[in-house]
């Protein structure tokens, strides 16, 4: 419902999030930067003039359902699956190597063994959805290494899920129900399946005669999107994969490509001078700080450890398949970013631990206070440095290899910010 406060958040969160955002362009920084910023100041950590809401919470996610749709418009669905391999090796290293040191982190922090698996999957998470604007931003998503990142990052969330289910499944009955873990491997082999027969047989049916008239191309992407995104959800995985994949569904090799363009550039208007902004600065509002000396050491241990062994094992990962060293160091950075997928399995977490301790099941909480607020704090801080740190390693890569396909499109994209 629109009411007089929420359009004045919507007025403060975009006035401030532009302003701060066009800032931060002018020094040569990203965008997201200042659209983080804008959350600190406006939202609770600071002035508290904005708060989280459930109409603010549900155009944040609209905010990243439009960008992985245009994400998946602007990729090559042959790309990904040329890649695939790599993109296995990446998400794998990228998600054990985390979830390995920050087990043995938190165990030395006092944390109990379930304390310690939870935040070790909270740590080996990749947000595919902030990759891909920093991507984007950049223009590398239309490249090998970032058909390669987007592919990790996908696989990455599916890891995510079973190791959620798994850890679940022995906190609530201390033993791992397979008949569980081989329903959701069937539901996603079931879910890509489906995939496959609706972008190969269907959808080709309908793009051939879409028209754009009245907005009706649009029309036709969003609903197709939603289909995707239920399905997505149907099988246990995050909507916005659903959306991704539906945007590989609408591409220009299958479709009129004035359509397409009117398509694409109608979502990408939405997405990024409406949407993205909410997303980003209600990312913001989630911070929580504790001012004791345990709480910082092990906030700062557990950043430390999240960037190290995502670009470490990430890294590793690109290099097993030829990857020269500053390439393999743009894939590690390029999977660093966190963002609200830590949020809500740690929500998720605490609510079952609520009702296990209620019930007597367990004396001591899956997941502490301290350890909810340090695992937020870390997804802030790691959403902070992506841009920064990917674009530190591009530079590098670009100066060993000034030929490389993604510097040529990053100095294409620096030339049109300078126009």
């Amino acid at each position: 419902m629109i009411t007089t406060q929420l359009i004045i958040n919507l007025l403060l969160i975009l006035t401030v999030a532009w302003i701060l955002g066009s800032l931060f362009s002018r020094f040569g920084l990203p965008v997201m930067l200042g659209e983080l910023l804008a959350g600190v100041i406006l939202g609770p950590p600071l002035l508290g003039l904005v708060t989280a809401s459930p109409s603010l919470e549900l155009m944040a996610e609209m905010g990243i359902f439009f960008v992985m749709f245009y994400t998946g418009m602007e990729m090559d669905a042959r790309e990904l699956l040329e890649h695939i391999w790599p993109s296995m090796a990446v998400a794998v290293g990228g998600f054990v190597v985390p979830f390995v040191l920050g087990y043995f982190v938190t165990r030395m922090f006092g944390g109990t063994v379930f304390q310690a698996l939870f935040v070790g999957m909270g740590i080996s998470v990749t947000a595919i959805a902030v990759q891909s604007i920093v991507l984007n931003s950049m223009r590398i998503n239309k490249t090998s290494i970032g058909h390669i990142i987007i592919g990790a990052a996908i696989i990455d969330d599916i890891l995510s899920l079973i190791a959620l289910s798994v850890l679940l499944g022995l906190a609530k009955t201390g033993t791992v129900i397979v008949t569980d873990l081989g329903w959701i491997i069937l539901k996603v082999i079931a879910f890509f399946g489906l995939t496959i027969i609706l972008g190969h047989f269907v959808i080709p049916r309908f793009t051939k005669h879409l028209h754009d008239r009245e907005g009706k191309g649009f029309t036709f992407a969003f609903a197709t999107a939603l289909v995707m995104a239920y399905f997505a959800e149907l099988a246990g995985l995050h909507l916005i994969i659903g959306a991704f994949l539906a945007g590989q569904f609408v591409r220009k090799e299958i479709m009129d490509e004035s359509i397409y363009l009117a398509i694409k550039d109608r979502f990408y208007g939405i997405a990024y001078g409406f949407l993205v902004p909410i997303f980003f600065v209600s990312l913001s509002f989630h911070l929580h700080f504790e001012m004791n000396v345990s709480f910082m050491l092990f906030t700062l241990a557990l950043i430390f450890v999240a960037v190290a062994s995502k670009l470490v094992g990430s890294g590793l990962g690109a290099a097993l398949f030829r990857r020269n060293f500053w390439d393999s160091v743009v894939v590690g950075f390029g999977m660093n970013g966190r963002g609200a997928v830590e949020m809500v399995i740690a929500v998720v977490v605490i609510n079952l631990s609520n009702e296990l301790m209620k019930a007597n099941t367990i004396s001591e909480p899956l997941l502490t206070e301290t350890q909810f607020s340090a695992l937020i704090l870390m997804a802030f801080i790691t959403t902070l440095m992506a841009p920064l740190t990917l674009k530190w390693a591009a530079m590098r890569a670009c100066q060993a290899d000034e030929k490389a396909t993604f510097c040529q499109l990053w100095e294409n994209s620096l030339q049109e910010e300078k126009l």
